[in-house]
């Protein structure tokens, strides 16, 4: 029996290339693997103009998504979000800075892009520090964090050694 995958479909109300090609610049193995267009009979039957982009499927980070076109029917919440594991500080700041352009910084890391998608934006130190150390060094960290909108490792860092 062959694996089985899954993989993300975001709805969008016009924007899904848009948001695909973003998405897909931010990581280094970005890739868009197929735009379909609207056809006459799909056009007829959402409303939306024959010839349009209904969707994009793409890659980011090994991870395959669907980017559709669908409508104004629907919108996102932070309800679902993407959480992507940062290894420096350089690396948080780049993707902060662009995901966040035209979009909702938030607390803790969390980010809601232009378009609506939410993000968690988090050093992969994070997790070493709230499990490495004791109770009260891993309540310093996480009373920093919920200070924070994008995450500072060094400070996250200073909170765990009580500095």
């Amino acid at each position: 029996m062959p694996a089985r995958t899954i993989s993300p479909c975001l709805w969008f109300d016009g924007k899904a290339e848009e948001a695909a090609a973003l998405y897909t610049s931010l990581f280094a193995d970005g890739e868009i693997l197929d735009v379909v267009r609207y056809g006459d009979a799909a056009a007829a039957m959402s409303g939306q103009p024959a010839g349009a982009v209904m969707e994009v499927r793409f890659r980011i980070a090994g991870q395959h998504f669907t980017a559709l076109n669908g409508g104004p029917m629907f919108s996102f919440t932070p309800a679902i979000s993407f959480a992507v594991e940062c290894g420096d500080q350089a690396e948080i700041d780049a993707l902060w800075t662009k995901l966040s352009a035209g979009g909702e910084p938030q607390r803790c890391g969390w980010l809601r892009d232009r378009f609506g998608v939410s993000w968690q934006i988090v050093p992969r130190r994070l997790e070493e520090l709230r499990r490495q150390g004791s109770a009260e060094a891993s309540e310093r960290v996480a009373q920093a964090m919920l200070q924070m909108h994008k995450l500072d490792i060094a400070a996250l860092e200073r909170a765990f050694h009580g500095s």
